[in-house]
C-alpha cells in the first residue's frame, strides 16, 4: 500500500518557507489558503511529514504544480498507469501525440480548472465588472494574454470554465481533441503550460524512452496544425477588432468546421 504521507525533509520545508515568503504571506494565511492549522503549516516549514490528502492545497497556495519532494515516486510504469485512469484521459491524444500529450492535458487540465474557480471565488464577492487584475493574487494573470486582461471578468471565467469541462468530457470519451475555436486552443496550450513543471518530472525519469523525440510544445503544435495561439496571442503584436483571434471572436466556430463538434 502507497504510503499516506509524504516523507519531510529540511529541504523540502525551506523550500515552502521561502515560496511562502517571496509570495509575501504570512503562515496564517497560507494556512488557511491550503486549509489546514497555522500550527499544523508551521510544522511543515520544519521538515514534518505532510499528509497526502494536502499536498494539493499546499502546491496551490505556494503556485507549484507539483510538490518538490514528488520526482521520487515517478518511477517505470507506476505514474503512467495512474493517469490512465484519469477522469480528463485522452485517448485520442495518447493514440495519435504519445503518452507525454495524455498526461499533460490530464495534469495540466485539473490544474487550470482550480486556478479558475479559485479566481471565480475570489472575484465573486466584487462589484460587476471586476477583473483579474484587480485581485490581489490571480493564478490566471500571467496566464491569460495580456491585450485582453479587462475582459477577464466572473462571467468570462465562468465561460471557461464550461469550455474546459467540456473538453475534458472530449477527452474522456475519446473524441477528438482539435480544436474548433480560439478558445478551445487556448485552454489546451493553457492545459500545457500549467503541466510543465510536472512534465519535466515526467521527462526527466522517463526511462522507457516513450516520447524522447518530443519536445514541451510540439504536440500542441502539431494539433494545432500552426503556433498561431503563440503568434498572435503571446508576442508583441496588437490585434485589431477584426483580427481572427482578437477577444471578440474566440468562440468563433473556425477551424476543422468539415468535423463535427462532440
Amino acid at each position: 500500500m502507497a504510503p499516506k504521507t509524504i516523507q519531510g525533509s529540511e529541504a523540502l520545508a525551506r523550500k515552502i518557507k521561502s515560496r511562502r515568503n517571496e509570495l509575501g504571506l504570512t503562515i496564517e494565511e497560507a494556512a488557511s489558503r491550503a486549509s489546514v492549522g497555522a500550527k499544523t503549516w508551521s510544522r511543515y516549514e520544519t521538515g514534518e511529514s505532510i499528509r497526502k490528502d494536502k499536498w494539493k492545497g499546499i502546491c496551490k497556495v505556494l503556485n507549484w504544480n507539483t510538490f518538490p519532494e514528488q520526482d521520487r515516486e515517478m518511477e517505470q510504469g507506476v505514474f503512467v498507469q495512474k493517469y490512465r485512469g484519469h477522469e480528463a484521459w485522452s485517448k485520442f491524444l495518447e493514440e495519435n501525440f504519445g503518452t507525454r500529450a495524455a498526461i499533460a492535458f490530464s495534469v495540466g487540465s485539473d490544474i487550470l480548472l482550480d486556478h479558475i474557480e479559485e479566481d471565480m471565488s475570489d472575484l465573486a464577492p466584487m462589484p460587476v465588472g471586476t477583473h483579474i487584475g484587480q485581485l490581489k493574487v490571480s493564478h490566471l494573470y500571467n496566464e491569460l494574454p495580456q491585450q485582453f486582461l479587462m475582459h477577464y471578468d466572473y462571467e468570462f471565467l465562468y465561460q471557461l470554465k464550461c469550455y474546459l469541462c467540456m473538453l475534458r468530457k472530449r477527452a474522456r470519451r475519446g473524441n477528438s481533441m482539435q480544436a474548433h475555436s480560439v478558445m478551445e486552443e487556448l485552454l489546451i496550450y493553457l492545459c500545457n503550460e500549467e503541466a510543465s513543471v510536472f512534465m519535466e518530472l515526467y521527462d526527466a525519469n522517463n526511462v522507457s524512452g516513450d516520447d524522447e523525440d518530443m519536445s514541451a510544445d510540439e504536440w500542441i503544435f502539431d494539433l494545432f496544425s500552426d503556433m498561431d495561439i503563440v503568434s498572435f496571442l503571446y508576442s508583441d503584436l496588437y490585434l485589431s477588432p477584426d483580427h481572427l483571434y482578437h477577444f471578440s471572436h474566440w468562440n468563433d466556430q473556425v477551424f476543422y468546421k468539415d468535423h463535427p463538434l462532440e
